[in-house]
């Protein structure tokens, strides 16, 4: 008797079907995320790219206001915010710091051409001194000259060290603490400018018609009125704030650094050496020790 043929498939024709099934739906999700993945990140740039022009916009919205606002006051026509107290005290403080930048370039000359005084009686000394060797002579009067420019050039780069620290401690004034409190003055002045363009702008529009469009129109600068004017009124607390400690700063270390001044410049030229050393020891300054590469103290500055 012939067997019979099983209908039934062998197992691996059935795996391989299987197989076959389930690399096609892979392939389909693999096509549905990449297109799923693609369309996001097409989202993602176009939200972006609408941000950056709503940016944008705003920016060139608001430069308008600020130009037109500008322009009027500068012809006369528009009206500006004024706090003649407030703008008196700016005013004092830019004109003290062109003084006080003078007297850092007029400081900084003294220190540059004393050093180089003091660095010719350094080489005159070492000359008097060679020669006192080779000239028997005047060996006498030679070693007197050659102690006596010893002498002057230790304490002149005694004074230096002096000098050096007056003109460091002026600079971080004008450069660091008096520029800081100028740039927030330039941020104040910005802010009172586009605070008085959204004012203009409010009043303008209050005098026009009030149908529906206009009065939505009103309430969104109202709103934008009030951004700015929150805006000017912080800054200019922060100006007035750092207007007070500035000057409390400015008193103190300009007090301290005068005396040193006055003390190291008097004890020099009077010859007292002890009272020169005792000026550097009084506000904490140290020299560079004698082994230092020149030039010893233009370098800090």
């Amino acid at each position: 008797m012939k067997a019979r043929r099983s209908s039934v498939p062998t197992s691996s024709s059935f795996l391989c079907h299987k197989a076959s099934e389930s690399n096609e739906y892979k392939g389909s999700n693999m096509h549905h995320s990449s297109s799923s993945s693609s369309m996001m990140a097409e989202e993602a740039t176009r939200g972006v790219a609408v941000e950056k022009l709503e940016t944008v916009k705003k920016w060139g919205l608001n430069t308008y206001k600020c130009t037109k606002q500008m322009i009027s006051e500068r012809f006369g026509r528009g009206s500006r915010t004024v706090d003649l107290e407030l703008e008196a005290q700016i005013e004092v403080l830019r004109d003290t710091k062109r003084k006080y930048e003078n007297v850092l370039r007029l400081a900084r000359a003294l220190t540059n051409h004393f050093y180089n005084m003091v660095q010719t009686q350094h080489a005159l000394g070492d000359t008097f001194a060679d020669l006192s060797q080779k000239s028997p002579e005047l060996r006498d009067e030679f070693g007197y000259n050659a102690e006596t420019q010893k002498l002057l050039c230790k304490n002149g780069e005694t004074l230096l060290g002096a000098v050096n620290f007056f003109v460091s401690s002026i600079n971080t004034l004008v450069n660091k603490t008096m520029e800081d409190t100028l740039m927030t003055i330039k941020m104040y002045e910005s802010a009172r400018l586009e605070f008085d363009a959204y004012r203009s702008d409010l009043e303008e529009l209050s005098l026009g018609p009030r149908d529906a469009v206009a009065m939505a129109r009103i309430e969104a600068a109202q709103q934008q009125y009030q951004v700015q004017k929150d805006k000017y009124e912080r800054l200019r607390s922060d100006v007035i704030i750092k207007l007070k400690f500035l000057e409390e700063n400015k008193v103190k270390v300009m007090h301290k650094q005068l005396l040193l001044f006055h003390n190291a410049i008097s004890a020099y030229f009077a010859g007292n050496q002890e009272q020169l050393e005792q000026t550097l020891k009084q506000f904490n300054i140290k020299l560079r020790p004698p082994g230092a590469d020149k030039p010893s103290w233009l370098e800090e500055q």
